[in-house]
């Protein structure tokens, strides 16, 4: 058994003799060089871990052509401090490549873009379809840019609150929404052990959005519906539906012709694309079924006849229409080229004309508020609406009163009609009488 200094030198010097040998040092004890029969030299560490009694162990530290003799002794030093503690180094060599491996797949599995994916997919395509649109969107624009590929179980409260910061404080609405759907995404991680705590638990949510009240006066109401006339698809014709029917912006963009009933000029939407999970039967009135009819090239047809399958709003023919705050800045550039021309033909200052802000939603408030003008009764304007809480039905109520509203709603959305219709081509002054059909009834 050869003993001596390991050095470059000395290892140089070591030849092939067709059998295994060896050179130890002393510094450590164990540490060695060792030439198998093919003349490949290794560094390695032998030691005992239990006393004399116990047997050999050796770990290979590394090959001498890839390894400088300094670096392996320091190595060499490391795994005898560790068998002096009582640390075998070989099992700690296999559990550092075990955690090593594990480290991977969670920041492969578990990295949040990969992890946001997986939640979109499996929990709210899957139980929650008509959500998908409005999380997707959350999580791509507002929370995956700041979070990236940091694994799920490394995301502290700190993150979370780098996410709330970068929203503008402009848009506290908008906090609310990325802290509900986070709030769902760890609690759905930590249900499926993920994770063992969720960094949202002593987040405090953002305040509460004042609820708003803005409602178009008829003159914004007139503009707006011009504007819209005057767009090219297909928010142009979007926008007519969104007036005519008082429906939420995304079930408007999301409408399939095969909801349509052209023949009893009925809108039948699906539980699974309503925000409460009710489903809404909505009769169209006059300008929803020209628009309609535009839309399938049926106009001035005299038995139109619209497609059965397709989705009305859509460029790709798989997703409905996005983009909707250039489209909106569109709309409203549109409505004030409008006011300006009036202000001039009505001798005006065109430059002193502006349009206050407003917002799309405002439109399904401004047919409501509109409706109850025209005499529509409250539970008839929640129906349109599908306002299913806004009208109380519990206990025996809610099993025996069944009615739908249907002819109701119809009057009420051909009378909102009309007052649009008259709003836009505006009646001689002796002939201001606005037709009800019947709502007061």
């Amino acid at each position: 058994m050869a003993q001596g200094t390991i050095s470059k030198t000395a290892v140089d010097k070591l030849e092939t003799t067709g059998k295994t040998h060896y050179l130890w040092d002393k510094d450590p004890i164990g540490f060695g060089v060792r030439v198998t029969p093919a003349g490949a030299k290794s560094y390695i560490f032998q030691f005992r871990m239990g006393g004399r009694g116990a047997a050999l162990r050796r770990e290979i530290i590394g090959r001498v052509e890839k390894m400088a003799p300094e670096k392996a002794r320091q190595r060499a030093h490391d795994l005898a401090h560790l068998a002096r503690i009582g640390t075998d180094p070989i099992d700690k060599k296999h559990a550092d490549r075990k955690s090593q491996a594990e480290a991977k797949v969670m920041e492969r599995e578990l990295a949040f873009e990969t992890y946001a994916t997986d939640y979109l997919d499996k929990r709210v395509k899957a139980e929650r379809p008509r959500s998908y649109v409005f999380s997707e969107g959350i999580l791509r624009l507002h929370v995956t840019p700041t979070l990236k590929k940091t694994p799920l179980p490394s995301i502290t409260r700190r993150d979370i609150a780098k996410v709330l910061d970068a929203i503008p404080s402009t848009q506290p609405a908008v906090r609310r929404n990325v802290f509900a759907v986070l709030r769902k995404l760890f609690n759905w991680a930590r249900e499926r052990g993920d994770i063992t705590s969720s960094p949202m638990d002593g987040v405090k949510a953002p305040p509460s959005v004042a609820s708003r009240d803005r409602v178009l006066s008829d003159s914004e109401l007139v503009l707006a519906l011009r504007a819209a006339n005057n767009l090219d698809w297909p928010f142009g014709p979007l926008y007519i539906l969104l007036f005519a029917t008082g429906q939420r912006r995304e079930e408007v963009a999301g409408l399939d012709w095969r909801e349509l009933d052209r023949a009893n000029a009925v809108w039948t939407l699906p539980r699974e694309r309503s925000k409460n999970g009710e489903a809404n039967i909505i009769p169209l009135n006059p300008h929803a079924v020209e628009a309609l009819d535009k839309l399938a090239r049926q106009e001035g047809k005299e038995r139109p006849e619209w497609p059965r399958t397709g989705l009305i709003f859509s460029t790709t023919g798989k997703t409905s229409v996005s983009g909707f705050s250039r489209a909106k800045a569109r709309l409203d550039a549109e409505m004030l080229k409008l006011a300006k021309k009036d202000a001039e033909e009505a001798e005006l200052d065109p430059e002193a004309v502006s349009l206050a802000p407003w917002r799309l939603h405002d439109a399904r408030r401004t047919l409501a508020t509109g409706m109850q003008r025209l005499g529509v009764r409250f539970e008839v304007v929640e129906a349109v609406l599908n306002h299913t809480a806004g009208v109380s039905r519990s206990g025996v109520a809610a099993v025996y009163q069944r009615h739908g509203w249907g002819p109701e709603k119809r009057a009420a959305l051909d009378a909102w009609a009309d007052h649009c219709e008259r709003l836009l081509a505006p009646p001689p002054s002796d002939d201001n009488i606005v037709q009800l059909h019947g709502m007061k009834a």
